[in-house]
């Protein structure tokens, strides 16, 4: 008997952009489980500087979630992710993080990340290979529950890139 597909919102809550996104389960079941006991989950919003078309929010580590499951280093547009961080993997100044907030937390932190474009490379110049945990991705609506699909997601994206993100909160619920 096939069980029926999980689902989470995200959204761009300063843009008002919600999207919806079918969680892997068979593909990344320990990841989908920890995330979706951890949820709801919000944070600031980040623009990611070394993959590309990344939107992510930093927090707190989710227990449970797997260091490697499901993992890629070339996301496709629609890829959600998981990476989880020790302390030392994201506390270097020049990351950009204000001291005291999630990224600098001595119990390392979880990255939640969107993908929205094409010719992402999850390649640090600190660190190495960066791989994620590939957990979801976006099923695109017709519009008419007020959820936007990929194409209206990546827009809001590339706005927060465009236009900075300071003052955007990235938001995870369940559906």
């Amino acid at each position: 008997m096939a069980t029926e597909p999980r689902h989470l919102r995200l959204s761009l809550a300063t843009r008002g952009v919600t999207c919806r996104i079918r969680l892997l389960d068979d593909l990344a079941p320990a990841t989908c489980a920890a995330v979706w006991r951890a949820l709801p989950l919000a944070g600031d919003a980040y623009h990611a500087k070394f993959a590309r078309n990344e939107v992510y929010t930093l927090v707190p580590r989710i227990a449970g979630a797997p260091r490697r499951e499901n993992p890629t280093v070339t996301p496709i547009p629609g890829d959600v992710c998981l990476f989880d961080f020790e302390p030392w993997e994201i506390g270097n100044p020049a990351y950009g993080y204000e001291a005291g907030t999630t990224a600098h937390h001595e119990q390392g932190a979880t990255d939640l990340a969107l993908f929205y474009d094409r010719n992402n490379l999850l390649l640090n110049g600190d660190v190495g290979w960066v791989p994620g945990n590939v957990f979801g991705t976006v099923v695109d609506g017709d519009g008419t529950d007020g959820l936007a699909g990929l194409a209206e997601m990546a827009a809001a994206c590339n706005d927060l890139w465009r236009h900075g993100f300071a003052g955007e909160r990235l938001v995870w619920e369940r559906d």
